[in-house]
C-alpha cells in the first residue's frame, strides 16, 4: 500500500498554505532575516510558496514564479542568512504538527536548493 506522496502527507493545498503562512510570518519575524521581507507583499509570497512546495512535492498545482536562481540573483544570501531560513522552515513545519519524517524530506528538498540561493 503507498503512503502517498509528500504533497499529501503535509495535508494537500491547504496544509501547505498554512505552512506558507506561518512561514512568512516566522521569517518577518526573525532578526537575521526580517529585512529582507519588510517590503514583501505577504499575501504574494504565501502564495508563491504555496505553489512551489505545492508542486515540487507532488501536487497537482503549477509554480507560477521564477525559478531558484532567477529569483535569489543579486541578493547576496549569506550562509548565516540560509541557515536562518532552514531553523524557520523546521519550526513552521513543527508548528503545523508535521510530522518528524516529512520534516525530514522536505529539509533534504530545501538543502537541495542551496547553491541556487547562496551569494548568487
Amino acid at each position: 500500500m503507498s503512503e502517498g506522496s509528500l504533497y499529501e502527507r503535509l495535508g494537500g493545498e491547504e496544509g501547505i498554505r498554512k505552512f506558507a503562512t506561518t512561514l512568512f510570518d516566522k521569517h518577518a519575524s526573525n532578526p537575521t532575516i526580517m529585512a529582507r521581507y519588510t517590503n514583501s507583499n505577504r499575501d504574494d509570497v504565501i502564495r508563491l510558496v504555496t505553489e512551489f512546495v505545492c508542486a515540487g512535492t507532488g501536487g497537482p498545482q503549477t509554480y507560477s514564479g521564477k525559478d531558484m536562481l532567477a529569483a535569489h540573483k543579486g541578493m547576496n544570501i549569506s550562509e548565516v542568512e540560509y541557515m536562518a531560513v532552514l531553523d524557520d522552515i523546521v519550526a513552521a513545519l513543527t508548528a503545523n504538527n508535521v510530522a518528524q519524517r516529512e520534516q525530514e524530506e522536505f529539509l533534504m528538498i530545501a538543502y537541495s536548493l542551496r547553491a541556487e540561493i547562496l551569494h548568487v
